[in-house]
């Protein structure tokens, strides 16, 4: 263990943070930092191994299967088998790990898994990241409570089993300003799993499950090898042996889906599995083929299904690659909020959840994502009457399947038009999104759907997207420019106004439209909203 100084905290409020002592111990920081010491300058590297693969395909216009690691691709190896907590996927709930309350109803809630996010559905603000740590736990160590300032209590229920965890830290491309290692802010990824580990990895284990992890952003084999290091360092620092973590990575960047086998390859020992996402994803592909022009323009996002022939290549080669190598394949999210005021319109949401899950579970997914309790049966009912009494679906290889790189970047083959009406809600879900997530909430309701960080980004990516290549929007016939979005976002902006009031709209509302004019509206792509939101999190 390492004998250095341990880091120096800078907390962004003044306020004590509730039991942060049982958490920011000096041997937890002492594993922060050792962490940091270690992985940071790889971390680096990898940045610029990003920027480096970008600019080359700005540059070209292409991007290819590797031709240096064909022979993995073509290898007959498998990953680790599963752990028992593991074997059966069928129904994950995500959400946030913090406040407790929300970390309560997903384990109880009946998904098999719950995906505890520190990433897309949650803001870092330090009491949050703090929290969700010790929410985290405390669920490990089977003592997660809450009583509402109203005296509701919340507890872990005992009379069926609570959802297996699986923590999603943040990307490699995040810093943690409030912990500083050698006067450098560290990376947020490893602060994120350091804690966790360090405080839950012997509790989970002990208790039948283990230290797993959904792992966001990635864009190559690289990326995945350098948290296989990590996790074999923690393992043997913490003296858990070695394979105890298992490790499931989303498949939401473009460059990523032509590595799928080198990501499962380099994380063998410690994969589980892999993701398919659709709105990251399709923010990942306008942001690397931004200069492509018209070949790359999507329709309005709300058409873009994972239907669309581009979308189902990438999912089909996922469910591919993964049964191939005994790992699993994860679907995607069904975002549905129930409007109990309004049961016609809801039952509807649920009838087309019940279509895209059926297309998941058919195709050969082992389970698939739900962000609302509510969904969790619907979710299970689909997944029960393809499974049957199987836990998974890794029997089902998929040797038909064939895609090439012009199937996976085959964007113009995409059903849809691209609208005013399309723009217009991507900057009011852009804005609204963003003004909530700088008040201290990653996971916000918008018209009826539970919105994380990647719904904002590809909305205002489209918006980008749109002006710089001049697009004729259908339904009016108007021409995409900042004269135009900057009168829309006005609007919608004004809009919202009226919806939150004077006060809200001040301290977070107008803050957020004005962020999103300069990202929208800038000659330069900002590779990820929520960097410069950061700056506006107190």
């Amino acid at each position: 263990m390492s004998s250095t100084p341990t880091p120096t905290l800078t907390l962004s409020d003044a306020n004590p943070i509730d039991r942060a002592t049982e958490i920011l111990t000096p041997e937890a920081l002492a594993f922060i930092e050792e962490l940091n010491r270690r992985f940071a300058p790889a971390r680096r590297a990898r940045m610029n191994d990003r920027a480096a693969k970008r600019e080359q395909v700005a540059r070209t216009g292409k991007l290819d299967f590797l031709p240096e690691t064909a022979d993995v691709r073509a290898g007959d190896w498998k990953v680790a088998a599963a752990p028992a907590a593991l074997q059966d996927r069928r129904v994950e709930m995500t959400g946030p790990a913090s406040p407790a309350k929300m970390a309560i109803n997903a384990l109880n809630s009946g998904a098999k898994v719950w995906l505890a996010d520190l990433e897309d559905a949650s803001t870092p603000t330090w009491p949050n990241v703090v929290d969700a740590v010790l929410n985290l736990r405390d669920a490990a160590a089977g003592t997660l409570s809450y009583t509402s300032p109203e005296g509701k209590e919340y507890r872990l229920r005992t009379d069926a089993p609570l959802a297996t965890v699986i923590a999603r830290p943040r990307g490699w491309h995040m810093d943690e300003r409030h912990v500083m290692v050698d006067g450098e802010p560290a990376v947020a990824a490893l602060v994120d799993f350091g804690l966790l580990f360090f405080h839950t990895a012997k509790l989970l284990l002990a208790n039948g499950a283990g230290p797993y992890y959904y792992l966001p952003k990635m864009e190559s084999h690289l990326e995945a090898r350098l948290w296989n290091e990590v996790f074999v360092f923690a393992q043997d620092y913490l003296g858990v042996p070695q394979g105890s973590v298992r490790a499931t990575v989303l498949i939401e960047t473009i460059p990523a889906a032509f590595e799928m086998d080198e990501i499962l390859f380099e994380l063998r020992d410690h994969a589980s599995g892999l993701n398919a996402g659709r709105w990251d994803y399709l923010f990942s592909m306008i942001k690397y083929f931004r200069d492509a022009g018209e070949a790359f323009i999507l329709p309005d996002r709300a058409s873009v299904a994972m239907t669309a022939p581009f979308m189902r290549a990438y999912t089909e080669l996922l469910v591919k690659t993964c049964h191939a190598h005994g790992a699993f394949a994860m679907g995607g999210m069904a975002a549905v909020i129930p409007n109990r005021r309004e049961p016609e319109v809801t039952e509807q949401a649920f009838a087309k959840v019940r279509a895209d899950k059926t297309r998941e579970a058919n195709d050969g997914f082992d389970g698939s994502w739900v962000a609302h309790p509510d969904l969790v049966p619907i979710c299970q009912e689909v997944f029960d009457a393809v499974l049957g009494d199987r836990p998974n679906q890794l029997d089902k290889q998929r040797p038909e399947v064939s895609v090439t790189a012009e199937q996976l970047l085959d964007v113009a083959s995409a059903p849809g038009e691209v609208t005013e009406a399309g723009m217009r809600a991507n900057l009011y879900v852009a804005v609204a999104y963003t003004a909530v997530w700088i008040s201290g909430n990653g996971a916000v309701a918008i018209h009826n759907l539970m919105e994380d960080a990647a719904t904002a980004e590809i909305s205002r990516s489209q918006v980008w997207q749109q002006i710089r290549n001049k697009v004729t929007l259908t339904d009016t016939g108007n021409t995409a420019t900042r004269e135009l979005v900057t009168r829309i976002l006005g609007e919608e902006t004004e809009k919202l106004r009226g919806e939150v009031g004077e006060e809200a709209f001040a301290k977070y509302y107008k803050p957020a439209s004005d962020l999103i004019a300069d990202i929208c509206l800038s000659e330069e792509y900002t590779d990820f909203l929520t960097t410069p939101a950061y700056e506006l999190v107190g």
